[in-house]
């Protein structure tokens, strides 16, 4: 009986410790600003978390490496929304306006590919600023791999600092637009929720659909999306999500499709499609100049 008494002493005993202990682990309750600002941050995580697999790294061999003569641009400091300081490939246009082309780089980093890109766009748009934001600062990959661990080790919190400093960089008249591939392609969506009436129009080559429907109504210009059939990242059955969510936000969205896998406007990725680069591409510099 003692036993009994005891044993039962010792289990109420060990509830209540447990009890405490779980209390005093408790964190308090989330506002609603802050449950907003985690759902926010879904698309870029999901992305995160995928970019950070080896399935994902098999899509994508080691880029090209390419030793540019005479770049038009040059590196640039700014303040990042988090006080921290930002870095981007700038080329100022020739007469001031306050025209804005943001470009977004791949997952490798802030690359020569890229500044190369953004001298071309610079050229074929005429009289435009173009800033090609560092989102891992100053970090380059060279191979799936480095890839992989500058993703994993990525701060999305700190990369959307970098894009609303982008924006107050250029300033509160200007005019935004934005273009990337895949990582990139992603936040060239995720840029044009950020800059709100400043966002004049949007270019993304396959990257991850915002599948937020609050961010997706915030969206107040038009939109260009480029896409592989043969794609998994985004799949065509998430761009299909993409056209009705947008569709059903009230939001004007153009979609590309072409038979090709993902990454195929890279030159050094195996699925490299001429024919679709060069029509993408038309096609993104006619949607912006019209915008």
């Amino acid at each position: 009986m003692k036993k009994l008494i005891y044993s039962t002493l010792a289990l109420l005993f060990a509830a209540s410790l447990l009890s405490w202990q779980w209390s005093k682990n408790q964190y308090p309750s989330m506002d609603k600003k802050e449950v907003i600002e985690c759902l926010n941050m879904e698309t870029q995580q999901a992305y995160q978390l995928e970019a950070s697999t080896p399935a994902f790294a098999a899509m994508h061999p080691n880029p090209m490496v390419v030793n540019p003569e005479n770049l038009l641009g040059k590196m640039i400091e700014f303040d990042a929304a988090d006080g921290k300081q930002a870095f981007a490939y700038f080329i100022p246009a020739k007469k001031k306006t306050n025209k804005y082309l943001i470009v977004i780089q791949e997952w490798w980093g802030l690359n020569d590919n890229v500044k190369i890109e953004s001298d071309k766009y610079y050229t074929d748009l005429g009289n435009v600023n173009v800033i090609a934001v560092d989102m891992y600062d100053g970090k380059v990959a060279a191979t799936p791999d480095s890839a992989m661990k500058l993703m994993r080790g990525a701060n999305m919190e700190r990369m959307t600092a970098i894009v609303q400093g982008t924006i107050k960089y250029a300033g509160s008249k200007a005019a935004i637009y934005s273009v990337g591939w895949c990582f990139g392609g992603m936040w060239s969506l995720q840029t044009a929720i950020l800059a709100g009436p400043q966002a004049k129009g949007s270019v993304m080559y396959y990257g991850r659909p915002e599948t937020n429907m609050d961010k997706l109504k915030s969206i107040q210009c038009d939109i260009i999306g480029f896409f592989g059939n043969k794609d998994q990242s985004p799949s065509p059955a998430l761009v299909n999500d993409f056209e009705k969510n947008m569709k059903e936000a009230g939001k004007n969205l153009s979609v590309n499709r072409y038979e090709a896998g993902h990454g195929f406007a890279n030159p050094s990725n195996p699925s490299f499609n001429a024919a679709a680069t060069e029509d993408a591409y038309a096609k993104a510099i006619a949607f912006l100049k019209a915008h």
